[in-house]
């Protein structure tokens, strides 16, 4: 299993799944990353958090725990 927190800068991936339930699922599927779509990793900071991402016009930041449960291909 990959997920998000191992995808390279500049790397596209695609959400295969998401683990886990409760609020903190609920909260990353509200961001509008759900199963199928493109995440565009633009940058990590420097000590490793957050993540920023594009995806579907939008620019997110994420924190790398929460991108730990999100399982791309």
């Amino acid at each position: 299993m990959r997920t998000l927190r191992e995808a390279a800068v500049g790397e596209t991936v695609k959400v295969k799944k998401i683990h886990g339930d409760g609020p903190v699922k609920r909260r990353i599927m509200d961001m509008g990353i759900t199963k199928g779509v493109e995440i565009f990793v633009r940058k990590v900071a420097p000590l490793g958090d957050p993540m920023e991402l594009n995806l579907r016009n939008y620019e997110l930041s994420v924190r790398k725990a929460d991108a730990e449960i999100i399982e791309v291909e």
